[in-house]
């Protein structure tokens, strides 16, 4: 007697969007420096029907919820843990900008550690290129 497999967590979430009729959705990353270029990429790909995340603080710029450095350490690091949570959410990455760094390396591993397909609006940044 054999016994049906149990889904997995990602299959059952890809079984969900099916059921939902869900557009693909597509996860931006990228250094938040490119926040513009980010904007446009979200234009675009909304354009075509996609369902867009990307990230939502810009760290970069000053703003009274990351002014002490303790409380800004910190969040970063649940905004990483939250971004991780959008790739993995995500049908695809897109990554923007002509520049990879720390970060948005260990988003493309862990995306490609996932099976997501990543694309680049720099594919001579890719790091596995």
């Amino acid at each position: 007697m054999s016994y049906p497999q149990l889904l997995t967590p990602e299959e059952r979430l890809a079984d969900a969007k099916k059921l939902l009729s869900l557009p693909r959705i597509v996860v931006i990353c990228g250094s938040t420096r490119f926040m513009t270029e980010m904007n446009e990429a979200d234009l675009r790909e909304t354009k075509a029907g996609k369902i867009i995340v990307k990230p939502g603080c810009d760290m970069k710029s000053p703003h009274e919820l990351w002014s002490d450095p303790v409380e800004a350490e910190a969040l970063k690091a649940r905004l990483d843990d939250l971004h991780r949570a959008k790739i993995r959410l995500a049908d695809e990455v897109l990554v923007v900008g002509d520049y990879i760094g720390d970060s948005t390396r260990a988003e493309i591993a862990y995306a490609r550690s996932l099976g997501k397909p990543v694309r680049f609006t720099h594919p001579e940044v890719d790091p596995d290129a």
